[in-house]
């Protein structure tokens, strides 16, 4: 059954920034952290117990006034505001996840009763029964298994009590399987503890710097700490606090974080502890102004350059569009490669989109248009409706990561949020959706560059380097399984040619040849 096709959207400007730099502490500094985390990290888990006790209730039922002066006489005012405020998010985004997961059990349940309810080998409508009574059997076991979990579920959605496990129920689980982990029970320890620790203080506007639980002096990057009353004998500072020896720069969006501290805005402090490098760090963090963006629509009405892309298996296949849809020059290829573990993967993923990036400022692009494909529910649903066998198990794979982290990945690195009125004007904007994709057009953009456009009326085009037009139309694999054949990792493909000039009646017109302009 083919997808419904969705309306587009503009993909909205990121919603603040964090930013983090190395705290170089010494024994005696890391001492009084590891202290104050562990001390507040107890409390807090506290509070989240009883934030869990009190079950789905309107937020100002949560008795969050009550909690918070029962943390004041541990901590202080603004700790125990810290410490409620993270166990309401923590609570709400549980319950998030327990209804986003009766929603995909919901949807893997009905889809294998409605192929269990056709006999094996036969078809009913759109409706295939399985393929022997062996799977049939495995698929009602797993059915009943399924079923199993949507009642613990539902269960817990309507008593309001998710389970919540801090620190992580993967690391959590760790501890009975260290052999396969390759980790000591000290190192497992460790680990643990710092993950459990809270050091998290919430920004406050007109206070010095912008922060008065954790403040850092821009002048000379001194860092003090608010100590809770209970540890107030660790302070070498006036005032209960305790200053570190080390000093903070921020290098990354230093002219940002300096514009806010040195005017009092809000700016969150995290101070977090890798045990693995045995490495302490503070992450700052702000919000930023909502602005209103334009429509796909109000975007196209501007006649401005697009970048439309497109996702496959192992690359993503750009080409700059003209205001009416035509591709300009030559197909782009991006390699990308998600192999390794989820930071390697992430790394890529961002050169990836950094490539995107400067390919559209580099040709006056007003935004960059991705399909957004998504495959949510299909994922839901496995291998029921995404395919059987190593051939399955790959487009699965395939679909899994790309398909949900590119769409919204540039939006995060370097398209900027618009103010003006008239809109559309110079900047990058990223419109989802394939309607949005090639506007009024009917082509599709290359896949790869390696097969041509083809249009109405039986329009063909022979690929690059053969003669037989017939070679040229569309082959029968999916395009996200279609995979670059050759490239150079450290350079970007431009593999096409075109025939004609562009045309803007592109409807009944095959695409054009026209070269790119110079770099702006």
């Amino acid at each position: 059954m083919l997808r419904t096709i969705a309306p587009s959207f503009t993909v909205s400007a990121p919603s603040g920034a964090r930013i983090r730099d190395r705290l170089r502490i010494d024994v005696g500094d890391e001492k009084a952290l590891t202290l104050v985390g562990q001390h507040l990290g107890r409390h807090q888990r506290a509070d989240l117990a009883e934030r869990v006790a009190i079950g789905l209730v309107p937020v100002k039922e949560a008795r969050r006034a009550e909690r918070k002066k029962k943390l004041t006489g541990v901590s202080s005012s603004r700790w125990a505001g810290a410490m409620t405020r993270v166990s309401e998010d923590q609570y709400q985004l549980s319950v998030r996840c327990l209804c986003d997961e009766r929603t995909g059990l919901r949807r893997a349940i009905g889809k294998i009763a409605r192929r269990l309810a056709v006999p094996c080998g036969q078809r009913r409508g759109r409706v295939r029964g399985y393929q022997d009574r062996g799977e049939r059997f495995q698929k009602q076991r797993r059915l009943q298994a399924l079923q199993a979990r949507l009642a613990v579920v539902e269960r817990r959605i309507a008593g309001g009590r998710p389970s919540v496990v801090v620190g992580g129920r993967r690391l959590a689980k760790l501890r009975h399987h260290l052999d396969q982990a390759r980790l000591t029970a000290g190192e497992w320890r460790g680990r643990w503890d710092a993950a459990r620790l809270f050091l998290t203080a919430d920004g406050e506007s007109g206070a010095p710097h912008g922060n008065y639980t954790i403040t850092v002096d821009p002048a000379d990057g001194s860092v003090r700490i608010v100590l809770p009353e209970p540890l107030r004998h660790l302070a070498n500072a006036p005032r209960g606090r305790y200053r570190l020896a080390c000093t903070v720069t921020f290098h990354h969006r230093r002219e940002e974080w300096l514009d806010r501290v040195t005017t009092h805005q809000a700016v969150r402090y995290d101070i977090v502890r890798d045990p693995v490098r045995g490495r302490w760090y503070l992450d700052a963090s702000w919000s930023a102004a909502k602005d209103t963006l334009p429509s796909p629509q109000e975007i196209r009405a501007a006649g401005g350059r697009m970048l439309g892309v497109d996702l496959n298996a192992d690359h993503l296949a750009a080409c700059v569009l003209d205001p009416h849809g035509n591709p300009v020059g030559e197909p782009l290829t991006v390699p990308l490669e998600l192999t390794g573990e989820a930071s390697r993967r992430d790394g890529r993923m961002r050169a990836a989109v950094t490539s995107l990036i400067q390919i559209a400022k580099m040709h006056g692009c007003t935004g960059i248009v991705v399909e957004n494909l998504g495959f949510t529910e299909a994922r839901h649903t496995g291998r029921e409706t995404m395919g059987r066998g190593w051939r399955g198990k790959a487009f699965r794979r395939t679909v899994a990561y790309p398909h949900r982290q590119v769409p919204g990945t540039p939006a995060r690195h370097g398209l900027p949020p618009r103010a003006d009125p008239d809109r559309c004007g110079p900047g990058l904007y990223l419109p989802l959706g394939r309607p949005a994709l090639a506007g009024t057009s009917r082509r599709s953009i290359e896949d790869h560059g390696h097969r041509a456009s083809c249009g109405r009326g039986g329009d063909r085009q022979t690929r690059p380097g053969t003669t037989d037009p017939a070679s040229a139309r569309c082959d029968r694999f999916r395009p996200e399984d279609r995979t670059a054949e050759s490239y150079r990792p450290d350079h970007i493909h431009t593999q096409a040619t075109w025939d004609h000039e562009p045309t803007q009646d592109h409807r009944h017109a095959p695409p054009g040849r026209q070269d790119l302009p110079e770099p702006k």
